[in-house]
């Protein structure tokens, strides 16, 4: 399969990359950035780990994955209208913890709304610029505050 674009060509910024490392225990990593998403806006109403399923499924053995699936209804809600209902394909937001060694665990993060853009799937640029806007203050503060611990 040819892509259209060069993926390497395309700035992190541009899909809303972010990483934070946090040095603490997996289970405690989870529990934390729960915290960190609801206190800055997001709920997570989707929740799972693909290791455990993994190693049970298909005996992987995968180190621990987990994913929290973020949403702030009032921005889905927006990101529906705006991309008339197409953003539904890539809900949640998720933000992704892996162990990277015992008691260092990494957080990563893609923006689904730019990743929309990018797409797109936006049928209102200018509503779905002020949603990028306001979920990127989001998903910074939530880093901003991960980057601190």
């Amino acid at each position: 399969m040819t892509l259209p674009f060069d993926p390497a060509a395309i700035d992190p910024a541009e899909y809303g990359e972010n990483q934070a490392t946090l040095e603490m225990e997996h289970e405690d990593a989870i529990e934390y950035i729960r915290e960190v998403c609801l206190d800055n806006g997001f709920g997570v109403p989707v929740e799972f780990s693909p290791s455990e399923l993994l190693n049970a499924k298909v005996a992987a053995d995968r180190d621990p994955y987990y994913v929290l699936g973020a949403c702030n209804p009032a921005m889905a809600d927006r990101a529906l209208d705006a991309t008339d209902k197409r953003m539904g394909a890539l809900f949640p937001c998720n933000m992704i913890i892996w162990e990277e060694a015992p008691g260092v665990q990494r957080v990563y993060h893609l923006s689904i709304m730019k990743i929309a853009r990018l797409l797109g799937l936006p049928t209102d640029d200018e509503a779905m610029d002020a949603i990028i806007d306001d979920t990127g203050e989001m998903v910074e503060a939530v880093f901003t505050e991960l980057a601190a611990s």
